[in-house]
């Protein structure tokens, strides 16, 4: 990857891996189909991200495309974990952990624990997860410690509640991208991207490559970021 300046390369950046589907039906293929090439993408790219996987309203689906999804990350775990391991990366899995299927969640708590001490990228993978769902457990705790008598309702800052959201202990993304045209953010990270650029690209996400995400990053780049205030705000790049 060609090396961006220190001072304008973003610390945190995720993406909504939007248009496999599309992809795939363009193609004449299965949905499914469209769902395994961008797990190749993956590859190219979880050194660097934020991944929504499986957001908290894919449950809608057919059940015979969750099923593929959900084979899927079981094979992206057990095949690419011990390569993150050997690199430095540290795994982080938000979203709501408490009703997934007893063959989904230890796997996702081994991925975490194996590179709980691991000290380089952190790659944090959004499974099952939606913000208003996030915020709505968060603000459920706050209030069972309200109501038990161990926190004053005037302690909750904005503070207090980011360090009870799932992403606490992780700085909020400098860049969201989009892939696939479609320009919203569907529940991802409402909180977090309160001053997030937000990049929506065309490519579906079976098509991203590293140049597609060199270009992001250099678009990035051009942008002045300034937090409401007047100077713009320089953000370093994750271990500089």
């Amino acid at each position: 990857m060609n090396q961006l300046s220190p001072s304008t390369a973003p610390a945190h950046v995720a993406i909504i891996m939007d248009g496999n589907g599309r992809w795939a039906n363009a193609r004449g293929l299965p949905r499914a189909m469209g769902h395994r090439k961008g797990v190749e993408a993956v590859r190219e790219a979880v050194r660097y991200l934020t991944l929504l996987a499986f957001s908290s309203e894919n449950w809608s689906r057919p059940e015979s495309e969750i099923t593929d999804l959900m084979g899927l990350l079981k094979t992206f775990i057990r095949r690419d974990l011990a390569i993150l391991h050997r690199e430095n990366v540290r795994i982080r899995v938000i979203g709501d952990k408490s009703n997934l299927s007893s063959d989904i969640l230890p796997l996702l708590l081994e991925a975490e624990e194996t590179t709980r001490e691991n000290s380089g990228i952190t790659l944090v993978i959004a499974f099952n997860y939606g913000s208003r769902d996030e915020i709505a457990r968060a603000v459920r705790r706050l209030s069972e410690e309200v109501a038990a008598g161990r926190l004053d309702p005037a302690a909750i800052t904005q503070e207090r509640i980011g360090a009870s959201l799932d992403t606490a202990g992780i700085p909020d993304p400098d860049l969201i991208i989009r892939t696939s045209g479609e320009e919203r953010l569907s529940n991802f990270l409402l909180w977090q991207a309160a001053y997030a650029e937000l990049m929506f690209i065309p490519e579906f996400w079976p098509d991203f490559s590293r140049d597609t995400f060199v270009a992001a990053l250099s678009r990035y780049a051009m942008r002045e970021r300034r937090f409401g205030g007047l100077q713009a705000a320089k953000t370093l790049a994750v271990g500089s």
